[in-house]
């Protein structure tokens, strides 16, 4: 499984020029499933991006975590995170598994992240999605439950 988190004063996603998500101070998480993802994989990320200490304290230090700040996420399924252009210029997408397996695990994700106490706001699968952010800092983090960075 893998991540893109960024620090956000805001953030929304639109569909068919409707806003289907929306915070104000909090990560947005761009998120890709594989199919070979676990709940170790969904734990190991859902604890992450609940305690990442990216938000500044009193002395200006990045020391909070979105839940200390009260903040939310918004979540965006994005399966080209993915994507290989190892071999060609144009990017392939096997390692992101089937749709409906991908579907499937996006949202056993999401409920997994629930557990995590921070309130969420979500893109749509396989929806053609706008996306738009303010990145503050810029901060941006990112994690693989492969730990390959």
């Amino acid at each position: 499984m893998r991540a893109v988190v960024q620090r956000v004063s805001e953030a929304s996603v639109t569909v068919e020029g409707k806003v289907v998500g929306k915070i104000n101070r909090g990560l947005m998480v761009l998120v890709a499933v594989r199919s070979e993802d676990t709940m170790q994989d969904f734990d190991y990320i859902a604890k992450k991006i609940a305690g990442l200490r990216v938000f500044s304290d009193e002395a200006d230090k990045m020391n909070l975590s979105v839940k200390d700040i009260g903040g939310k996420l918004l979540i965006v399924p994005q399966f080209t995170l993915y994507g290989s252009v190892v071999k060609g210029m144009r990017p392939s997408f096997t390692a992101s598994g089937s749709v409906e397996e991908a579907r499937e695990k996006f949202h056993t994700f999401i409920k997994r992240l629930e557990q995590e106490e921070v309130p969420i706001e979500m893109g749509i699968f396989q929806a053609d999605m706008k996306v738009a952010l303010v990145n503050d800092g810029p901060v941006t983090i990112l994690l693989d439950s492969s730990k390959l960075f």
